[in-house]
């Protein structure tokens, strides 16, 4: 048991220290490196809560496709982040109320610790139920309706970013025509001139 709790005091420490430096880094290459060390941190937080499938999805898909594709986007788009920073004191006081209510929450979830039934290492998922199973089941099960219109609002989001992205084209795009370069003839395409020698053509 002293093992497990030395680990978890690692853990969240260098999970704490991790998302600090997500925040005050100032280049953003350095903030997505920090983001995935947080990641694999909090992965090993869950690994000892009991939750592997969790910790692996965290590990599968923030750090090898979120993350990543995070740092791919920072390296490759040249933008002006100095000039990003500019007129942020303005939003100081949105971002107070926001750490505030996140600060209201965490003393909520404080306060109803002694009640959770998983505070002494107490399983949720039945004996014999692997931690897949038992998340498939509350998922797909108890609310299945709620995950369905969870990935509607997602599906809705991704498209409101599509067009509100999508710049409209003064000229309309090329298209390909199976059916007219299967009919194309070699008069369509191809004209044979008598050129006398030493003369040019003109276009």
């Amino acid at each position: 048991m002293e093992l497990l709790s030395a680990l978890f005091y690692v853990f969240a420490s260098l999970l704490l220290c991790s998302a600090l430096a997500v925040v005050l880094a100032r280049h953003p290459v350095h903030a997505v490196l920090f983001l995935i060390f947080a990641f694999f941190n909090a992965a090993g937080l869950f690994l000892l809560a009991g939750a592997e499938f969790l910790a692996l999805l965290l590990v599968i898909v923030y750090v090898g496709a979120v993350a990543v594709l995070f740092l791919f986007v920072v390296m490759m788009l040249d933008v002006d982040f100095a000039a990003l920073r500019q007129g942020m004191r303005r939003f100081v006081p949105v971002a107070g109320g926001v750490a505030l209510v996140l600060v209201a929450e965490m003393i909520l979830v404080l306060m109803a610790w002694p009640e959770l039934p998983a505070r002494a290492g107490e399983s949720i998922a039945p004996e014999g139920v692997s931690n897949a199973v038992a998340l498939g089941r509350v998922l797909y099960d108890d609310y299945f309706l709620a995950f369905q219109g969870a990935g509607v609002i997602l599906l809705i989001a991704m498209i409101g970013a599509i067009v509100l992205t999508v710049q409209p084209r003064e000229k309309q795009p090329k298209r390909q025509s199976i059916s007219r370069q299967n009919t194309r003839q070699v008069a369509d395409t191809l004209e044979i001139r008598n050129v006398p020698s030493g003369s040019g053509v003109d276009v």
